[in-house]
């Protein structure tokens, strides 16, 4: 499932929290977005719907939770990417990135390492 930036947004924040109450969601949230209560709850209802988000409706007040883990999410959106941009070429990707950035030797032994390890 293709997450907006918003759902990236609210799913860290429950991410961070492990699952919270609506109140310590907009709280954390207010500073980076500016969002109110009603839209912190409008988000959370949605996502809801589309089974991003639980809510433990037997606590009060309602607890808050992330259906999904970070890690999945972050696969999915790389292979998204991946498959978007570079025709599925992790190889191409790589490339551009060291093409525009330049790395430390550090980084460049630890990439070396990596794509050693890779090797079958």
């Amino acid at each position: 499932m293709k997450l907006s930036e918003r759902e990236w947004t609210v799913l860290g924040a429950l991410w961070e929290t492990g699952g919270a109450e609506l109140g310590t969601i907009v709280t954390n949230l207010l500073p980076h977005t500016g969002w109110n209560r009603n839209t912190v709850l409008t988000y959370l209802t949605r996502m809801e719907a589309k089974g991003l988000v639980s809510i433990d409706k037997d606590a009060s007040p309602h607890i808050y939770h992330a259906t999904l883990d970070r890690e999945s999410c972050r696969q999915q959106e790389r292979q998204s990417f991946l498959n978007r941009v570079y025709s599925g070429s992790a190889g191409d990707l790589i490339a551009a990135f060291l093409k525009e950035e330049p790395i430390s030797s550090e980084e460049r032994e630890r990439l070396r390492k990596i794509l050693d390890d890779m090797e079958v």
